[in-house]
């Protein structure tokens, strides 16, 4: 398998947070390249400068970055964006810029050559008993008995291959029923979207704090053949936009979705339970495995109880009811 490195430019502070938030979107090693600990190495080699080059001499100037390694691929793809997400998300919070631009950097390789390069280990699959997920560039024909979803996730986290997304979509195939309304919270690409209205949803509604995430939900469920008033989606923060929360809120939904980072998931445990219908089911997904315990102990201290827990690749989704 090929690999790109990938580094995201930060600060000393900002080591530990950045490291944090990539083991959270599954990046198992990093590499650390800290400028003040360079420095620290020079000033106590004084003597020794003779013996030091100029390019590593330039160390003491270059940034302080975190790199990591992702897969060429479409599971590289999905990581990226779940990445990108995390480190937004820091960046919102990081009022006093201590954590510097979290910006990435592509070694040896330009950006966005990189990111169209995926495309060719994007083949359809399927995913459950009843979906079969393509990209629009896939012409090949479902199996017997499968629904097709067309997806083509742009910069949004969702192609379907990921083993958070494709924990959700089966638990969406469990949790589905004709006629039943689903909210989509965090919903990248609009998979999640698509595939219960696909699965007999009535109507769905998506919210991401990302607008360019809810453009390409609208493009991903059109797609798919579904527009408002049967999909809506909205960009906004359900923590902290109480004008958002009294708008979902206002027609319960009988599944209400989250695959989004644990974290995250945590944040949103207080509000989930507003959104639900009397005997609606909550499906929540990008846990990583070591963290499953924790995310679901604040689910139930707010009220809700575990019916199944699924795990894929070090990832872990649950089902829950209140």
């Amino acid at each position: 398998m090929d690999w790109t490195a990938i580094a995201v430019s930060t600060t000393t502070d900002g080591i530990e947070p950045v490291t944090g938030a990539l083991l959270m979107c599954g990046v198992n090693g990093v590499e650390i390249e800290d400028k003040e600990d360079f420095k620290e190495f020079l000033a106590g080699n004084v003597a020794r400068w003779d013996y030091v080059d100029e390019p590593l001499m330039a160390r003491a100037e270059a940034p302080t970055r975190v790199k990591f390694y992702l897969p060429k691929n479409a599971q590289g793809q999905e990581m990226l964006s779940l990445i990108r997400g995390a480190l937004e998300k820091m960046k919102e919070r990081d009022g006093a810029d201590s954590f510097g631009p979290l910006t990435l950097s592509f070694d040896s390789i330009r950006e966005e050559d990189w990111e169209n390069g995926w495309k060719q280990y994007f083949k359809a699959f399927a995913v459950g008993e009843r979906l079969w997920i393509t990209p629009s560039w896939e012409k090949e024909a479902a199996p017997a008995g499968r629904s097709v979803l067309t997806i083509d996730p742009g910069s949004s986290f969702g192609t379907g291959q990921h083993h958070t997304t494709k924990l959700c979509l089966a638990a969406l195939e469990r949790a589905v029923a004709p006629g039943c309304r689903m909210l989509d919270l965090g919903c990248g690409s609009g998979i999640l979207s698509a595939a219960a209205l696909i699965l007999g949803a009535k109507e769905a509604v998506g919210v991401d704090i990302d607008e360019n995430a809810v453009r390409v939900a609208r493009e991903n469920v059109a797609e798919n053949g579904f527009s408002d008033p049967v999909f809506t989606a909205f960009a906004g923060d359900i923590t902290t936009d109480g004008r958002l929360r009294d708008r979902l809120k206002a027609h319960p939904f009988q599944v209400v979705a989250a695959n989004i980072v644990s974290d995250v998931l945590i944040a949103l445990a207080p509000y989930f339970g507003e959104f639900l219908a009397q005997d609606g089911i909550l499906l929540v997904s990008g846990i990583i495995e070591e963290r499953a315990d924790e995310v679901l102990d604040a689910l139930k201290a707010r009220g809700f109880w575990e019916i199944r827990r699924d795990l894929s690749g070090g990832w872990a989704a649950a089902t829950l009811k209140r």
